[in-house]
């Protein structure tokens, strides 16, 4: 049976930690951002884990599963 295929789009939007976590970065940080306060740009800047709901999908969409 041949390998699973890690998804190309994915791989580009998705780290793995040390820790087993997935790391994701926020949307709505590229373009329109006149509207948008110094604080919520600033927060959107940042990065943060993928939530547990969503982690199944994204380890498949890995080939991690």
């Amino acid at each position: 049976m041949p390998k699973m295929k890690t998804n190309s789009g994915s791989k580009k939007r998705f780290a793995l930690t040390g820790s087993g976590k997935i790391k994701r970065k926020h949307a709505f940080h590229s373009h329109i951002l006149t509207k948008k306060s110094k604080k919520r740009k600033r927060n959107l800047c940042s990065s943060t884990t993928v939530d547990a709901t969503n982690m199944a999908q994204v380890k498949e969409l890995l080939a991690m599963k």
